[in-house]
């Protein structure tokens, strides 16, 4: 197998910083060569497997990968034979296989919606949905059952979303889901949990402080014009030129254009694209574009044979090189020059002194010789409820966690209610009983108000003291603003309590000294999927790779052109494709990191949960709370307070806050 699948192997199925075991590897590439998947695919079935058996995704062992060797032959076999029905029954017929499910009769309306060309109400029906509630289990298969049978998925059986409904995986209930509560990676193990307070704190030991002018994000959407767009991207390239230019201490007469033919050696700074718009990055498709004032905006490609494969692109990374293009055609890169980090966060030594008095939960708190007690955070990502379901019975748990343990903050960052929710799509779902609206003046803001915020209100009746920070997806129904970077939702008809902020995204903001930055796209999925690795890199882990491309280049979504709506994570809705990154080119000034690193930047993705240190960031990856067909995780940290005396201080006389050394973070199972 080739080094490459080895190593995705190690990332989809592995725990971070453990590799496979040989013979576990082995029975993996035997099912991979055996039904030709790619590795993700045999991770998709290996997770639908766990969920349809209540096992433990990670545990993995050769008796186990045989047995779903064995379930995915099964499965095969009933697809086929299911496939040859069809056939026989098309040549029968010469209706299409919606033609023969309409014509079987729906005497008792019970195929209303669930199948193609039968009538569906589309709005909050009340009684139409409850009488057939009352005589259906709701299932994948319900949602989908619709697939049109002319759809790529319908003709080919071996497709992996026709694998995972052969093989018929019913979604496992949450009150019956496995290991709830399990922690599954712990990062500073030596940080010891202190005991949880028996009652709320006095007040609130939060203090909010926003990093970035969240009044930019209300720009105008869809109205994006070409020339600002590549003014945009143009001028990225110059600012990186003058960072390189000062942080090596380069004269300017070294600068040059990469696409001009030249004898003489040059430093050019551009950006990674690939000479093809389909298929992934790769050596041989590999350009370096330039900008207008530097270059013309040409592209030229890159020979990158003296680099020895230590290296690792993706599209839209700005970078420097060294070298030279002696024969017009292409730039030989002799060497990849630094391109210099934000200095690290930090805080004068007052500053965090009242940090230190604020956990102490208020002067008569508790003795002021005592160490204050830790921040006690709590984070959690949608979706938060799964596709047979509107329930949102995740997010119900995770709160009643955060109240039981008396957190000092819940961040939630979308979707809360999920445009590509198959219910939701379909608006086959009703408001509950008790809401006291008619269906038909419904609006999603009225959705919210009555299955989201009822969680939050409860939480914040037990845990008046907590602080609620709420982030919004550009997959959330109930946020007019449909482009990255994002707008907060509008906070009028949700029904929150005043303990709730909503904020854009991306952000970042302090709480209290340390430096947050969230964004809810999923970018370290997209790095994984686009970037191109050298042989010999130095990092050879996604979860380091990834998290490392957004603090050299200083934004919290680098890519683009953004991955293909192909290659992410299949949805539940009709064609299965998700929403995308949906970026507005003209505005992505607005996703940068702004004068500093942040202390800890939490990236949601459909990629293994996990927390790790990078270059002094701590990254926090919690998981989707709930997934497509089971539950998911979240993540819980505890930030311990600064030693009093016992602080760095930096060149200015500020205090690094060092967030990574006090901070425990807990990935766990909901």
């Amino acid at each position: 197998m080739a080094e490459a699948d080895l190593q995705e192997l190690n990332e989809q199925f592995g725990v971070p910083n453990k590799a496979l075991e040989p013979d576990v590897v082995s029975e993996l590439q035997s099912i991979m060569r055996i039904h030709s998947l790619s590795v993700q695919d045999l991770y998709f079935k290996w997770e639908s497997y766990c969920i349809k058996m209540d096992m433990d995704g990670n545990s993995l062992s050769v008796e186990s990968l045989r047995a779903l060797k064995q379930d995915i032959q099964d499965a095969l076999e009933r697809s086929n034979r299911t496939h040859h029905v069809h056939i026989k029954t098309e040549k029968r017929s010469s209706g299409t296989p919606r033609s023969a499910v309409k014509n079987t009769g729906d005497v008792y309306g019970m195929l209303e919606g669930m199948v193609p060309n039968t009538p569906a109400a589309g709005k909050l029906n009340k009684s139409a949905s409850k009488r057939r509630h009352q005589l259906e289990t709701p299932s994948m298969a319900r949602v989908k059952g619709n697939t049109p049978g002319s759809s790529p998925d319908h003709k080919s059986p071996l497709r992996i979303e026709n694998q995972l409904d052969a093989m018929n995986t019913v979604p496992t209930s949450f009150n019956d889901r496995a290991n709830p509560g399990d922690i599954i990676e712990v990062l500073n193990e030596h940080l010891k949990l202190p005991e949880p307070p028996v009652a709320p704190h006095a007040v609130s030991r939060i203090k909010l402080n926003a990093a970035s002018d969240m009044r930019k994000l209300g720009y105008k959407t869809l109205a994006m014009k070409s020339s600002e767009a590549s003014e945009i991207l143009d001028d990225r390239i110059d600012e990186f030129l003058g960072l390189v230019k000062d942080h090596n201490n380069i004269d300017e007469s070294e600068f040059g254009s990469a696409a001009s033919q030249s004898t003489t050696e040059i430093v050019a700074v551009g950006r990674i694209a690939s000479d093809s718009s389909e298929g992934k990055l790769n050596a041989a498709s590999l350009v370096l574009e330039t900008s207008r004032r530097t270059g013309g905006g040409r592209r030229i490609p890159l020979n990158l044979q003296k680099l020895n494969g230590r290296y690792q692109f993706f599209p839209g990374q700005i970078v420097a090189f060294r070298g030279i293009n002696s024969s017009g055609n292409e730039f030989v890169v002799k060497e990849i020059l630094e391109i210099p980090l934000l200095p690290n966060a930090a805080s004068t030594p007052e500053a965090i002194e009242a940090h230190r008095e604020r956990l102490r939960g208020g002067p008569d708190a508790m003795d002021s010789d005592d160490e204050p007690a830790p921040l006690n955070v709590i984070i959690g990502s949608g979706p938060y409820s799964a596709d047979d379901n509107l329930d949102f019975e995740p997010l119900h748990a995770l709160c009643s966690q955060a109240a039981d343990t008396y957190a000092d903050i819940l961040i939630l960052t979308g979707p809360f209610i999920d445009v590509d929710h198959p219910l939701i799509a379909a608006g086959d779902f009703d408001l509950p009983e008790d809401a006291g609206v008619d269906p038909d003046a419904a609006t999603m803001s009225t959705v919210f108000k009555y299955m989201i915020s009822p969680a939050i209100n409860r939480l914040v009746t037990a845990n008046p003291t907590i602080t609620i920070l709420l982030i919004p997806s550009v997959r959330d129904v109930i946020d007019k603003h449909v482009s990255w970077p994002q707008d907060l939702i509008a906070r009028k008809d949700l029904g929150l309590p005043k303990a709730v902020r909503i904020v854009g995204n991306p952000m970042t903001l302090f709480i209290n000294e340390m430096l947050l930055g969230i964004s809810s796209q999923d970018i370290l999925w997209n790095l994984h999927h686009e970037e191109l690795v050298g042989g010999t890199t130095a990092d050879p882990l996604i979860f380091s790779r990834a998290p490392k491309y957004l603090i050299q280049q200083r934004h919290f979504f680098p890519i683009f052109p953004p991955a293909d709506r192909q290659k992410l994570p299949k949805v539940g809705t009709a064609d299965g494709l998700p929403t995308g990154a949906m970026l507005d080119t003209s505005y992505l000034k607005l996703g940068e990191m702004i004068n500093v690193r942040p202390d800890v930047m939490i990236l949601p993705s459909a990629l293994p949960p996990f927390a790790k240190v990078v270059e002094s960031v701590l990254i926090i990856n919690p998981g989707f709370l709930s997934k497509r067909r089971g539950a998911g995780t979240y993540a819980r940290m505890t930030l311990f307070p600064p030693k009093a005396g016992d602080q760095e201080l930096s060149n200015n006389g500020m205090v690094i806050h060092k967030i990574f050394e006090r901070a425990r973070v807990e990935i766990t199972r909901i």
